[in-house]
This record gives structure tokens, sequence and C-alpha cells, in this order.
């Protein structure tokens, strides 16, 4: 059983865009524990199934690479199709005895979509080809929402950006930036 009043750590603040006909999702560095900063280089983004998929997250760090090894078996059970395994992966994570008690969210991304995955069984697609989540997440969309509007950038330079901003607002955010693009 899991113990809530346990202190475990948590990373922060991840982005995902669809943007001009390219994909990017960057991820910050920190990892903190209760309200210390414990790394300020983890890599909360990586490549899934032969490189065609990206794949964030924000949350407890072990239950975030639970996820990524459950996502990437469901990815290769379905031959790559990202959206149906994501909603595999949701199915089970709502339902199963272990991994319901996973605190995570992960952001996956292939050329064609952009998912949000939740533990309470959510797989959204936004409206807008703009995610973001963990702690920095609201302050990283709301970035990354004007500067895909109102500037020129790339999906990649948007997505930098966006993250940079949340980390000089969000305390549990840094500007250790990982960046994949498809």
């Amino acid at each position: 059983m899991t113990d809530k009043n346990a202190i475990t750590f948590h990373a922060t603040t991840i982005v995902g865009i669809r943007h001009k006909g390219q994909v990017a999702v960057a991820g910050d560095g920190q990892v903190t524990l209760g309200t210390t900063v414990m790394k300020g280089s983890a890599r909360k983004v990586r490549r899934l199934y032969n490189n065609e998929i990206i794949c964030g997250f924000a949350g407890a760090t072990g239950d975030a690479f639970t996820l990524f090894d459950r996502l990437e078996a469901k990815i290769q059970e379905y031959h790559g199709n990202l959206l149906r395994a994501a909603v595999e992966l949701s199915k089970d994570w709502r339902t199963d005895k272990y991994l319901r008690n996973l605190e995570a969210l992960l952001i996956a991304a292939n050329k064609d979509t952009l998912l949000v995955l939740s533990g309470n069984g959510d797989v959204i697609e936004p409206d807008d080809g703009i995610a973001a989540i963990g702690s920095g997440g609201a302050y990283a969309l709301a970035a990354a929402r004007a500067l895909k509007a109102h500037t020129d950038l790339s999906a990649a330079d948007v997505a930098k950006e966006a993250l940079q901003i949340a980390a000089g607002i969000c305390i549990y955010t840094n500007d250790n930036i990982i960046l994949e693009t498809l």
C-alpha cells in the first residue's frame, strides 16, 4: 500500500507543441524532494518506438518510469499506433490495482497526434495543438499559446521559450531544457 504522506521525488513541467508541420516536446531538468531541488539535469523527455514517438512526464519520477515502460510496451503491441496504445494504457492505469496508485502525467506525440495521459483514464488531444503538464504547466501553456499565436517561431522554439518563461515563474521548474522534435 502506498503511503500518501511519504515524500517522493517529483519532476515537473513538460510542454508539447504541434505547429507548422513540426512536433516538439520539451521538459525542464528539475527534480524535487519536497521543497528541495535534488537534481537540475534530469531527462524527462525521451523517444520511443524507433524514434517515431516523443514522450515526456511530470510527477513522481519512479511512477513515470513505470508508465514510460508500460506505454512503450503498448506502442509495440499496437505496432506504433499511439492513440490506441494510449487508450489501452489509460484503461490499465485506471483499473489495475498497482497502476492506479501511480502519480504522474504523460505527454506523448507523434507526427499526427499530441496527447495528455492521466491516471484518471484521460486521453486528451488538445484542440490547439499545445499541451503542458506539471507544476509550471499552466505558465508554459499560457506562454506557448501566446507565442504560437503572435510570433513566427517554430514548434521547437515555442516549446523552448515557453519553458524558459515557466522557469522564471515556477520555483519547481528550471531552465535546463531537453527538447526533442519530429
